[in-house]
């Protein structure tokens, strides 16, 4: 069964160049921003492929933001490209809209087609707006992104979809890979692909999505997918954290790609050398984080071959006799026998590894920064969707205090956001939260290099 999904991953995502076009790997010094709706403002994809950035390229100062609003059309993007977008002075810009933009509850109206075809040519009337302005910026690479799928097919309880959504959401894709091509801008589809594979799924369990139970948002696992999607599309298939072969006969190294091998020795029972990575291992989550969440970023390694392409850390010892415990540092990892050792061990599976513990907390830091990254874009919510259209963008003062409170009482999301305003409208406080982050991003990078560690294999 699990040859047959392989094989099936294999297939899905080798045409993801059908629907995509080259996107280039981020280079040291790189700001990228992600702009999008709420998929990008609360979600991981984009914390996720930054941890693969921190752990896969310790030394390359790269810098990745959350530029995504909840409820954004490519109008309301276009209305705060200025302040939100530009001013993070980004090199790179990751462009992606399509779930709010194509409309929801009227799918299911008497009139579904016209109102679909309404909101496609509306999208497209707000994208020229947005063209414009990104091509007033010929220093800042452009990728166009199609936006993750809404799930017509899941059998949700409580959830009747709106049918025909998805068929406007993919055509919003081809129209903004059509202008990718014709402006130059690079371009990748994670609709097409995630569509695939909740429709493969389905069919053995009809309950299956990558979307969420609001058919819209994302959980971790779905998250983890979009950051497979991109990096695959980066060309990072193939790419591994490590890779050592040793022959035990000859006492020699065969191969030692991304890592330095020295002092190999093979006394009585036991083989010994110093190995230094240049990468750390991909840490997975295997908890499911974030409000009403159900799955962990880890769940994804079940529908896509992430490990398999991405996340091999790869020791293989031939010449070995019997089974042998594998020692780093003064770390027991496991035990394998010497076929095990002659096929290859991935240490990136194994979590009780030093490297993957080291790269564990870089995750855990990650996602603290994250959590402040969070409170900014609230922030950002409360002045694009409220304070924006009152004139008071902002304004951060006791007016603006006394308009919030005046519509409190009609707008929920108002009532929820209030709180983080009144913290976050104070400029000392938004220091000091700005110096927080920084604080969690230099020990990242002050933690993420890889040193060098003692492996034994001992004959059992």
């Amino acid at each position: 069964m699990k040859k047959t999904i392989v094989f099936f991953l294999i297939i899905v995502f080798s045409s993801v160049n059908l629907f995509s076009q080259p996107v280039s790997k981020f280079k040291d010094g790189e700001r990228v921003v992600f702009l999008g709706n709420s998929i990008t403002d609360g979600g991981h994809y984009h914390s996720f492929i930054w941890l693969f950035y921190m752990t896969r390229f310790p030394n390359m100062n790269v810098r990745i933001m959350n530029g995504g609003i909840g409820g954004d059309t490519a109008y309301d993007m276009f209305k705060r490209l200025d302040d939100d977008i530009f001013s993070k002075r980004p090199t790179s810009l990751v462009v992606t809209f399509g779930m709010n933009d194509s409309g929801y509850f009227e799918y299911n109206s008497d009139k579904a087609k016209e109102f679909g075809e309404e909101k496609y040519q509306a999208c497209f009337k707000n994208f020229k707006l947005l063209e414009k302005r990104l091509l007033e910026l010929p220093n800042t690479k452009i990728v166009m992104m199609g936006s993750s799928p809404y799930d017509e097919n899941a059998k949700i309880s409580g959830n009747t979809p709106f049918k025909g959504k998805n068929v406007i959401m993919q055509r919003i894709v081809e129209f903004q890979k059509q202008a990718a091509q014709q402006n130059n801008w690079e371009f990748l589809d994670l609709n097409q692909p995630m569509t695939e594979i909740n429709l493969k799924f389905q069919q053995k369990d009809s309950t299956f999505t990558l979307c969420g139970q609001d058919r819209i948002h994302p959980d971790n696992d779905g998250h983890m997918v979009m950051a497979y999607l991109f990096l695959k599309q980066q060309g990072f298939a193939g790419n591994k954290v490590a890779d050592i072969e040793i022959n035990a006969s000859k006492n020699n190294v065969v191969k030692s790609d991304n890592c330095e091998i020295s002092n190999l020795k093979k006394y009585g029972n036991k083989l010994s050398f110093d190995y230094l990575a240049y990468s750390l291992p991909y840490p997975l989550d295997t908890v499911a984080r974030g409000w009403n969440s159900k799955k962990s970023q880890a769940k994804a390694t079940e529908y896509v071959p992430f490990i398999e392409e991405m996340n091999q850390e790869i020791l293989k010892v031939t010449g070995l006799k019997g089974n042998y415990k594998l020692m780093i540092d003064e770390n027991e990892i496991g035990t394998w026998s010497g076929n095990d050792f002659a096929s290859g061990i991935n240490l990136a599976k194994e979590t009780n590894t030093p490297q993957y513990q080291q790269a564990l907390a870089i995750m855990h830091l990650n996602e603290y920064r994250w959590e402040i990254e969070r409170n900014f874009r609230d922030y950002a919510w409360i002045q694009f969707n409220f304070f924006q259209q009152k004139g008071l963008l902002f304004a951060d003062n006791m007016e603006s205090i006394k308009a919030l409170d005046k519509e409190i009482g009609k707008n929920v999301w108002l009532k929820i956001q209030r709180d983080n305003y009144a913290r976050m409208m104070l400029k000392p406080v938004r220091e000091g939260r700005e110096a927080e982050m920084n604080l969690l991003i230099s020990k990242i990078y002050d933690s993420n290099k890889p040193v060098t560690r003692k492996i034994t294999l001992i004959k059992l």
